[in-house]
């Protein structure tokens, strides 16, 4: 009887890994359907928890920011505001947290079997995803609760959510080679996220902030996209600012995150077997 010799190796080079990238593309969807079908699984409320987690988030910044703090959103409803900046925080913030932990996580099959790696962070963002089209089927009901709908900047949204992917991604993929070898960053990441939805105009808007200091506020990489989500969905409103320097920044600092990212997970991404 003749038999079949089945050789698996790692890839050899840059290009066959990216051509073995394409190659698992079904070992991506395997994963991210399954972080779907689990995600809320033995949960009471189940799917809920993405809808019950915005809605009280939103409540709480509008009571603070417009009933206790008293800021002005105009003739924008300020439930809207807040939760037009949400929308892309949320997205970030749970693409990172889930990113991070990806690989550990899957540690019994990262230290078996031979596959691109990249696929773990991959598919960690596209189960955020997930979340993200919830919330915002949201904020189409809650526009539609108050009446006010978006223009032709709408279309910019698909645009504006890839570079929330790809910033999600970027430092998602530091932080999961990172956590790796230093289980330090399981604890720190949550803790990032914590403090960055409080210097991120989240539940203000970025109009607040003083003109000579805006630039540097821009450092942050989510500034920039919020105010382009406020824009693309809010639309013209002199409390809806959009800072052009900012957003260029922004957009830089995403593609150096994600060039960067990839760059580090892979050449850390052959040790992960040994120190998992």
């Amino acid at each position: 009887m003749e038999t079949q010799e089945l050789l698996i190796e790692a890839g050899r080079s840059e290009g066959q890994y990216w051509r073995d990238l394409w190659r698992y593309r079904e070992l991506l969807y395997f994963l991210a359907w399954r972080d779907i079908l689990v995600r809320y699984k033995q949960t009471v409320i189940g799917v809920a928890w993405a809808v019950v987690r915005p809605v009280i988030t939103m409540a709480i910044f509008t009571l603070v920011f417009s009933k206790l703090a008293r800021l002005s959103s105009g003739e924008v409803p300020y439930p809207v505001l807040v939760f037009a900046a949400m929308l892309p925080w949320q997205f970030f913030s749970t693409a990172l947290v889930d990113c991070s932990n990806s690989v550990v996580n899957n540690a019994s099959m990262v230290t078996k079997v031979y596959f691109p790696r990249l696929i773990v962070p991959i598919s960690a963002v596209i189960v955020s995803f997930a979340d993200f089209l919830i919330s915002l089927a949201l904020l189409a009901a809650l526009m539609a609760w108050y009446h006010y709908w978006p223009s032709w900047r709408l279309l910019a949204l698909p645009g504006l959510t890839l570079v929330v992917f790809a910033a999600g991604l970027g430092a998602g993929l530091w932080l999961a080679a990172l956590n790796v070898r230093y289980r330090d960053f399981r604890i720190l990441v949550p803790f990032i996220v914590q403090v960055g939805i409080y210097i991120s105009p989240v539940g203000f808007s970025s109009n607040l902030v003083p003109e000579n200091w805006r630039l540097l506020y821009s450092l942050n990489p989510m500034v920039g996209v919020i105010d382009g989500f406020r824009w693309a969905i809010i639309g013209n409103s002199v409390f809806v600012y959009f800072y052009w320097p900012g957003f260029l920044l922004s957009l830089s600092l995403v593609a150096l995150l994600l060039v960067s990212g990839i760059w580090y997970f892979r050449r850390t991404e052959k040790t992960f077997s040994d120190v998992i």
